[in-house]
């Protein structure tokens, strides 16, 4: 199963639309995960009308129709790996331990809202997976976005994609 993870999208303030690699991995992907701050109802719209299949929640620039929508924390299970998603998961200092405890039942944690790019492992072995944005980088070098594989119930080949780049994605955190 392959996953396209991305956050913080922001559409259309800070980009008109989705890069078209972006899109090209929605098209790819049997799973989009997007952890909010989609900023728009129509870009929901066309992301869950080309997706096989959508996990996402809203954030903190998602205004009433989106939060009518889409849940703060989703949680569903891939072929045997237990994911959560929410948007927002505090300061960087000690969130594997509260996120650790936040969400005990979970092996994948997604989240967005820094525009970090974040790739960690807590001590209870839930791993915690932050893609960036592909829209609003930020202070950071480069747009970007994850992709990642599920196999036999564990997640795997978690890449960091850059937009536009050439040279192909960076392996993160395995």
């Amino acid at each position: 199963m392959r996953l396209l993870i991305i956050s913080d999208t922001h559409l259309p303030r800070r980009a008109r639309d989705l890069p078209e690699q972006v899109w090209a991995e929605v098209d790819r992907a049997d799973v989009v995960v997007h952890a909010g701050d989609w900023c728009d109802l129509a870009a929901l719209e066309r992301l869950a009308g080309r997706a096989r299949r959508l996990v996402g929640v809203y954030g903190n620039n998602d205004g009433p129709e989106l939060r009518a929508r889409l849940p703060e924390v989703a949680r569903e299970t891939l072929e045997g790996v237990r994911l959560a998603v929410v948007h927002e998961t505090g300061p960087a200092r000690g969130r594997e331990r509260r996120c650790a405890a936040r969400f005990p039942d979970a092996d994948v944690l997604v989240f967005g809202h820094s525009h970090i790019p974040w790739d960690s492992t807590a001590d209870t072995g839930l791993r915690l997976l932050n893609p960036g944005s592909p829209t609003d980088r930020r202070r950071q070098p480069y747009h970007t976005y994850l992709t990642a594989r599920v196999l036999d119930g564990t997640l795997g080949e978690v890449r960091l994609h850059r937009i536009g780049e050439a040279g192909g994605p960076e392996a993160v955190g395995e």
